[in-house]
Order: C-alpha cells, then structure tokens, then sequence
C-alpha cells in the first residue's frame, strides 16, 4: 500500500473525471484499489501495478496543472504507453503527436507504436507498417493523406488493395468491371467515409484528386505528386510488390500496410510483403514499423484473440520443430516467414501422417 500526495495547484475534478471515471479506468486496468481524500490517493495491489499507476496519475496530474483537459482517451493512451515500457515519459511516447481532424474529431495516436508510425510518415517517403489487425495502420496513414491533401502538400491520393479472396472463392461477379472490383475494394472506401462525409469524399473522387483501385491497375504507370497507400499488402504478390515500388515519382510518398499473419494467397505464391521485409530492411530511407496486440484499438476482445492466436502459432511452431527434429527456436507468429510455415506444415503432416 502506497500514498500519494498530489500537489496543491492540481485540478482533482479534472484528474479524477466525472464521477472518478478516469480513477476507476486505472482501477480496472491495472487491478488497483484506489481511494481519494482530498489532495491524498490511497493505492493497494501488487507493487508493480501500484508504482505504475503512481506514475500515471503523477504524469496526468501535471498535465492539469498546465490547464489540459483530461479525456477517457487520454487515460487510455497512458496505460497503453506504460504498459509497453513504463519508463516512458507520457509526453514525449504517448502525447507528442499532431491532430488530424476528422468528421468525429481530431485523430491523435493512442500508443507509442501509432506515434512512431505518424512520425516515419511525416519524415520517410516510404513506411511498411506490419501488424495485426485493428492497430490502426490504414486508418492513421489516411488521416496522414488528407491531411497532406488538404496542406496542398500533394496533388492527389492514391489507395490500391490487391483484389484477393479471404479463404473462399466467389466465382464471377456480375456487372462491369467497376462492379465486379468494387467489393474487394469496400474496405478503402469505409476508411475513406470514417474520415469524411460521403459527398465531399465522392466530389474528390470525381475530380480524381482520390483514387482508389486494385493493385494489378498500377502497372505502367507514374505516380507523382501523390500519396500512395498499398492496405493489405501481405496479399501482394512478390511481382506485384516489386511492380507497386517502382511506380513512385517526384515528389510522392508511400505507405504499405499488411498484416503477415492473414495471408490469403495459393501456398505456391510468396507474399511481396514478408519478402521486402528481408530485402528492403537495410535501406536507411526506408522506415520499417512493426505493431503488436498491444496496439489494437478496437474492442477489447480483439485484443485478447490475437494473443491466443500468436500463443497457438507458436505452441504450433515448436510442435512442428520438435517433430522434424530441428533445434532452433519457435519464430515469433508476428514475424512467419509464409514460405517456412507453409514448408514445415508439409512436412509435420508427413511425419504425422
């Protein structure tokens, strides 16, 4: 049990939200008891979790000293930054980054991980961002777009996803080929309508200052004064990957997002984007930023399926390598080389088999 003297020029109705919100948030994160008299916070729990929530409401408690009014997201943002390395200084890991403005609100990074991500953007001509899904990638690299967009900073955006089927075949689509791409490329348009109305976002597709179109479009073509974003890039082809690079003209930037865990190609195609991963990651220009679970913002629950899943990759790797008899240690699932997994899977059904 540890006490916590807040200083006198504190906001304590700003600290603790309304009615203790922002006290019962840390309360249900990190499993602390808390209870406020006056300037004076009781905390009881395991040590490590009662120091970093010292640590917390001492770094907030600043914030309110400068007149900085506290949110439930930036209770969130604390706990995320804290939990990744609780050393962090909240202001420089988890607060530093520009708004963007959308249609509900400014977008701000709510992890360390999302605010090197911002930053690579604005200081690299070309980002690969790797993770899991929810971690905000596409989201946060649009809002990097249009925000470019509307700085003038660009002449237009282009967002490209290669047309692949998730696990199952759908046949022919009827209609033209508009029609029959447009599924494959509902996605984008979501991400795009999240940040903007739908009308003021089709007038800029209209005027062609936003493109969005399959990734076999790209070839032949020049992509100047653009930003260009690749979304689920882990079911590029080697080919297409190569094909997409190489479009990139004067005074353009590029965003390649994928998750190489969800890979959705036939067993006999290498994924362009596990494959850039070794080749490109020498090249100094090129900013390389990987995100974790730990990232998602989505539903909670999202959080937790993407443990289990990474636990039972490599609880399923280490089953693979002790069949085959291989010494080496279970790779990551975040990090699968898809041509590996898929080789040692045939190769476990064989010795099962």
């Amino acid at each position: 049990m540890r006490k916590l003297k807040l200083r006198e020029d504190v906001n304590l109705a700003n600290l603790f939200g309304p009615h203790d919100l922002h006290l019962r948030m840390i309360e249900g994160e990190l499993r602390v008891r808390m209870t406020a008299r006056g300037d004076e916070i009781t905390l009881d729990g395991q040590p490590d979790a009662v120091l970093r929530a010292e640590r917390i409401l001492n770094e907030l408690a600043d914030w309110t000293r400068d007149y900085y009014e506290l949110k439930p997201d930036d209770i969130t943002r604390a706990l995320r930054a804290t939990e990744q390395d609780s050393s962090l200084p909240l202001k420089k890991g988890a607060f530093r980054a520009g708004s963007f403005m959308s249609k509900k609100g400014s977008v701000v990074p709510k992890s360390p991980s999302q605010q090197t991500y911002l930053e690579a953007i604005q200081h690299y001509d070309l980002v690969i961002a790797i993770g899991p899904a929810g971690t905000g990638k596409t989201y946060l690299a649009m809002a990097m777009a249009l925000s470019a967009l509307s700085k003038k900073e660009v002449s237009r955006i282009v967002l490209a996803r290669p047309a692949v089927e998730a696990g199952e075949r759908l046949g022919f689509l009827p209609g033209d080929m508009f029609a029959k791409v447009h599924p494959y490329l509902r996605p984008l348009y979501d991400a795009l309508y999240s940040m903007m109305d739908v009308e003021r976002a089709n007038r800029l597709i209209e005027r062609g200052e936003i493109e969005i179109a399959p990734l076999a479009f790209m070839r032949g073509r020049t992509l100047n004064d653009s930003f260009v974003i690749l979304d689920e890039a882990q079911n590029a082809t080697a080919e297409q990957m190569k094909m997409f690079l190489t479009r990139l003209g004067l005074n353009s930037k590029a965003v390649v997002t994928g998750d190489i865990t969800q890979i959705d190609l036939p067993s006999s195609q290498m994924s362009g984007l596990v494959q850039i991963s070794e080749i490109l990651q020498g090249i100094e220009v090129i900013k390389f930023v990987h995100f974790s679970e730990r990232d998602v913002v989505r539903h909670r629950l999202v959080q937790e399926i993407i443990k289990a899943y990474d636990q039972y990759g490599q609880k399923t790797e280490q089953l693979i390598s002790e069949a085959n008899g291989e010494k080496d240690e279970p790779v990551p699932p975040t990090r699968f080389d898809n041509r590996k997994v898929i080789r040692r899977g045939q190769r476990f059904k064989d010795v099962s088999g």
